[in-house]
């Protein structure tokens, strides 16, 4: 089976991906090139900030237990450049890594170019229907999947109950009174703290703040007639969007936070500096236990327009991809083996996110695993477009998201998103 050589159209033309020089390569059933060695090192890709030192640590011992004489070798990378640095890797047979981690907004614009392998048949042994099924979605291609899902990040709200009481403020039941909160705690500041934050949100955290978006009905696009159409101008993303000017403005001193500070933002939450915090599970395993202990923490699914209804957030998380130019393909699929075992599973599980195998997720460490179930049904994903994932990265976003923060118009800048948006994801 020879690899597929470019999608005309919108993919080809962004993802300069050269797969299609390497079709003389001789392939497996599901388009894997052979590889003879039964030992080896399988090189696997994961993003900053996925997987603790501890959970590295598991894997690289349970596939060497289970693989005697081999090695799984993970090498972190960065979030920004990743597409570029990927587009780069994954076209070359020597610089390939072997296993991928992929955000799910980025899938899309790999799987439908031939960078990924075919691994339709391993879904059964992975955990079949239990594996998040819009993370298999995003991932299958003609009926073909070419991902798994690695895990998904759950955003909710962490809040200080201590100062929400002491400001006299009420867990907040609907989107409206959450950002109400934001702001009256502000101007409360219950413990006379130096500029104190209502709430932690900052432009160059576009998931944090998609997730406040959606919860109000903000759309990026739509499709119509085959074509995406934005939709950030429409009247309900532009009152979304008013919504968050204000907040940026009057309910946190955070909007325009580096993409550093940001990095570590739970440490304003620690050193009360702030009392609120969209976050994902695992963050709850970063704030201060002597918080937890002493019963200041809450947690709530960020609400809807509906009192008591939880809201839509951003499904943030990762696919795992076998690569097509994989040196070790079945060395490869033995670590994913590994990857979708009980073991990993559940302590990916321990470290807050919601794992790609579902039977685990009410092991969801602490008390965000209690809602970490609920907020996953309820989440939504941004355009499943190959396009996305290379035009509309951490730069665009926080672009887009800056100017509504920096106080420029937000109907302006709404419309020339969309000018943007049309043009990149129908191209």
């Amino acid at each position: 089976m020879k690899l597929r050589k470019f999608l005309a159209g919108a993919a080809c033309a962004s993802v300069m991906l050269s797969l299609a020089a390497c079709s003389s390569t001789e392939t497996t059933g599901s388009g894997s090139p052979v590889a003879d060695a039964s030992t080896g090192t399988v090189r696997m890709w994961v993003m900053e900030g996925s997987l603790s030192a501890e959970s590295q640590t598991f894997l690289t011992e349970e596939f060497a237990a289970a693989n005697p004489g081999s090695e799984l070798k993970i090498e972190v990378q960065q979030w920004d450049g990743i597409v570029s640095k990927l587009q780069t890797s994954l076209a070359s047979k020597n610089e390939s890594p072997d296993l991928v981690e992929i955000g799910n907004t980025q899938t899309a614009t790999f799987t439908t170019v031939g960078a990924f392998a075919d691994i339709t048949d391993l879904k059964a042994q992975l955990g079949g229907e239990d594996l998040i099924p819009s993370f298999v979605d995003a991932a299958t291609v003609d009926g073909k999947t070419y991902a798994y899902p690695l895990y998904a990040g759950a955003r909710g709200v962490y809040y200080r109950t201590d100062l929400f009481e002491n400001a006299g403020i009420a867990v907040p039941q609907t989107i409206e009174q959450f950002h109400d909160a934001a702001v009256d705690l502000q101007t409360a500041n219950p413990d006379a703290a130096a500029d104190f934050s209502g709430m932690y949100l900052a432009a160059v955290d576009p998931h944090g703040v998609e997730s406040y978006l959606f919860a109000q009905g903000f759309e990026y696009a739509t499709q119509k007639g085959g074509e995406w159409v934005g939709q950030a101008s429409a009247p309900q993303s532009l009152e979304a969007l008013t919504s968050l000017q204000d907040l940026f403005q009057n309910g946190t001193k955070y909007a325009l936070d580096s993409q550093a500070g940001q990095k570590s933002f739970e440490r304003y939450f620690n050193d009360g500096s702030t009392g609120m915090l969209i976050g994902t599970g695992n963050i709850g395993t970063k704030i201060d236990q002597a918080l937890w202990d002493e019963g200041k923490v809450g947690v709530l699914a960020i609400p809807s327009t509906e009192p008591g209804v939880p809201g839509a957030t951003f499904a943030g998380g990762s696919n795992i991809a076998l690569a097509t130019n994989s040196q070790n393909p079945e060395l490869a699929k033995k670590a994913l083996d590994v990857i979708f075992a009980e073991g990993f599973q559940k302590l990916l599980a321990e470290e807050g996110w919601v794992p790609g195998n579902t039977a685990y997720a009410a092991d969801v460490a602490g008390p965000f695993g209690q809602i970490a179930g609920e907020i996953i049904t309820n989440s939504k994903l941004t355009p499943n477009s190959a396009e996305w994932g290379v035009a509309f990265g951490s730069t665009q976003l926080n672009e887009f998201f800056t100017r509504i923060a920096k106080g420029e118009d937000v109907e302006a800048v709404a419309k020339a998103f969309d000018d943007q948006l049309n043009a990149a994801l129908n191209k």
